[in-house]
């Protein structure tokens, strides 16, 4: 490990312009490459003491051997070096995106004497025009064969071009009318390129004029009774009309542009891109990164920028590109994008009507491609494996931990304050054992202590259940299940919290961790282990330590810690959510004792509303199915007794509104399809929301 101050520039060294740095390591590679505004502000950021710097910058420091930068003359030009630099020298330190798989397009050889329809994949060639890229190659196809009657251009390769042009005879496209036969002379040269330039026209959504034109000889054949040729336009225009369809339209002005977003987490970013052409969603593709340095989401955005477009020209860059961010230097950017295409490129954020919308799907693809990779990771059984004894060797535990418990506590600035426990099982989420948590030993805002009461509550029906059952008793293993286990009720269903936890994991640091611990403690239970994980640094904090435990970014471990903290996060907010929707939903019935949800629905249905429910005799509530007298009588005096809510109001129109849902029982009251009732025991079995 090295000292920075071993190679750190003398003062009046750095010059105070715009440059590229580059960082290397003992052996002369280049581990990391940036461009600055100012390269003396920039790199003297880097030779701070050593505990100010964020965690990859410091690895990043002390791997380095020493430091040199290129002076250039604008900050567009520390753009273009950067990017240059960073193919070339592949730096480890560097943000890279990677992808799964290469992504097909459709490519149009307008370089060859017969231009040529195929599927492409890899390197962009010279010369050739690309559409897409696609998900799937026979999305290709698909496209491909409905328009090859309307553009009768090649597909075939050169082996049998030749092959047709020496025999004269053509391929079978050529004859069923899917292809002009250039091959055989059918048509000279010149047409059969006009006819590619024509389907590249229309790849690129200049199809409204096409079609147009269509349709008017199709009219000018049917007046001069060609009718036949009349028909084969139509048929045409049919074919072409169901390709459109393919690409529904997204944005009705016919934009041309690329939409980037991004889903991250500490250690990772998954990005998303749409390629728009014509109003219609023409291409989608994505990457996944590992965060190797300390980044922002603008910074993300512009390596996605350099990574979409650094080898791209002319139409290849859109006339706008939204993003959910913008770098830090936003004009060098969008000067080296314009550049790029030899005309104006709009930067932007998105932030109203279809373009804001679209780009909340392409959002929501970036969710879902970063979830679906960590899903692959942690599905894999060596992963889990490797995850588990990760874990076992960072905590120094004597086993791997095959059962996780997580802890986390969400609320609303103090109000209606919950905690969720998930449960991890051999590295996989056992969604039946999910229980969730009222805070009930205090009122307002304080984590610690509902971290300790959370877990004294869950360890204290665990020791309960183990002195009634005399469970996990001398020479017994624990967990066993078996036949007549006393892990299981009767009927073979687990106790609810019967299992202990191999380890108990916290959302948060130090001091949730000792409140962790103190829970345990005070309950005499010592065999359990107890851990946080930091969010804001992905630190893992043990009991009585005064440093974290810090595990390799590239460990399974801490992936697997992530989830389930994550899993944990999510459980607890859904449930708190669902409670805030509920209390803010609450109506006069909802205090009538042994009321229940059944009945609740009952009376609401029977008399469309709260106001006309109150209204009612005795013997009208009695009608409703399920309510005797006893309960219509005491419904009458609690709805006497309830103030009548103030009428609501239509801010739009000003109307009153008839309270027809006030007091209507809340129908998603939780995670477990029922609303948690006061009282001990209030945990209950958690269920996928």
């Amino acid at each position: 490990m090295a000292d920075p101050s071993s190679y750190r520039p003398k003062p009046g060294q750095i010059p105070d312009s715009p440059g590229v740095y580059r960082f290397r390591d003992e052996h002369r590679r280049v581990i990391y490459v940036g461009k600055a505004k100012s390269l003396r502000q920039r790199l003297a950021n880097y030779f701070q003491d050593l505990a100010g710097l964020h965690p990859r910058t410091r690895t990043m420091v002390t791997t380095a051997a020493s430091v040199e930068w290129t002076v250039v003359s604008t900050e567009v030009e520390a753009l273009q070096l950067e990017y240059s630099w960073i193919k070339e020298y592949d730096p480890r330190f560097n943000v890279k995106y990677r992808d799964d798989k290469s992504y097909p397009y459709l490519a149009v050889t307008m370089n060859e004497e017969f231009p040529r329809v195929q599927v492409m994949r890899g390197h962009k060639k010279k010369g050739v025009r690309y559409f897409g890229p696609y998900a799937h190659a026979w999305a290709i196809r698909d496209t491909v064969d409905l328009l090859l009657r309307v553009f009768p251009v090649r597909t075939c390769s050169a082996g049998v071009f030749k092959n047709a042009a020496r025999t004269g005879r053509p391929c079978l496209l050529g004859y069923i009318g899917k292809c002009s036969a250039p091959c055989v002379g059918r048509v000279p040269t010149e047409e059969h390129r006009e006819l590619a330039e024509d389907f590249c026209d229309f790849m690129a959504g200049r199809t409204g004029a096409y079609l147009r034109r269509l349709e008017k000889q199709m009219m000018e054949a049917a007046e001069e009774m060609e009718y036949e040729r009349a028909a084969r336009l139509r048929d045409d225009i049919e074919a072409l009309k169901k390709a459109m369809e393919k690409n529904a339209v997204v944005l009705a002005d016919a934009t041309d542009a690329d939409l980037i977003a991004v889903a991250e987490d500490e250690l990772e970013a998954a990005v998303q891109i749409f390629h728009v052409r014509g109003g219609r969603v023409r291409g989608q593709r994505g990457w996944v990164t590992d965060k190797v340095e300390e980044i922002t989401t603008g910074a993300l955005v512009e390596h996605a920028l350099q990574q979409l477009y650094g080898e791209e020209t002319g139409d290849a860059v859109p006339k706008e590109v939204l993003v959910p961010a913008l770098p830090e230097l936003v004009e060098p950017v969008q000067e080296w994008l314009t550049g790029r295409r030899g005309s104006n490129v709009s930067l932007r954020i998105p932030q109203r009507g279809d373009k804001r919308a679209l780009m909340e799907t392409v959002e929501r693809n970036a969710q879902q491609a970063l979830v679906l990779h960590k899903t692959k990771r942690a599905s894999d059984l060596t992963t889990r494996s490797r995850a588990l004894e990760e874990i076992a060797d960072a905590l120094e535990l004597d086993s791997a931990p095959l059962r996780i418990e997580c802890y986390d506590i969400s609320h609303l600035q103090g109000d209606d304050v919950v905690a969720s426990m998930v449960v991890f099982e051999d590295g996989l989420q056992r969604k039946s054992e999910y229980r969730r948590f009222q805070i009930k030993g205090f009122e307002g805002q304080d984590d610690v202590r509902s971290m300790h009461e959370v877990i004294t509550r869950r360890f204290r029906r665990y020791l309960a259940e183990k002195e009634r059952t005399g469970e996990w008793t001398d020479g017994e293993t624990d967990g066993e299940i078996g036949n007549g286990s006393t892990l299981t009720e009767d009927d073979g269903r687990p106790k609810r919290f019967a299992y202990p936890p191999q380890l108990v994991v916290v959302d948060g640091g130090q001091p949730q961790v000792a409140a962790a611990k103190r829970a345990l403690d005070e309950l005499g239970i010592d065999d359990i282990a107890v851990c946080g994980l930091a969010k804001r640094l992905e630190e893992v904090w043990l009991p009585d330590q005064d440093d974290p435990v810090v595990l390799p970014r590239t460990s399974e471990g801490l992936y697997l810690l992530q989830r389930v903290r994550d899993e944990a996060h999510r459980f607890a907010i859904t449930y708190q959510r669902t409670k805030r929707a509920k209390r803010f939903r609450a109506g006069p019935l909802d205090d009538v004792p042994g009321l229940g949800d059944t009945r609740k629905q009952a009376l609401i249905k029977h008399f469309g509303s709260v106001k006309k429910l109150r209204s009612a005799t005795i013997d009208q509530i009695c009608e409703v199915p399920g309510i005797g007298r006893k309960t219509a009588e005491i419904i009458a005096v609690a709805l006497a007794q309830a103030a009548p809510a103030a009428p609501a109001v239509n801010t739009a129109t000003g109307e009153i509104m008839e309270d027809e849902e006030v007091g209507a029982p809340e129908t998603t009251a939780g995670a477990s399809g029922e609303p948690v009732t006061a009282g001990a025991p209030d945990e209950r079995r958690g269920q996928e929301p």
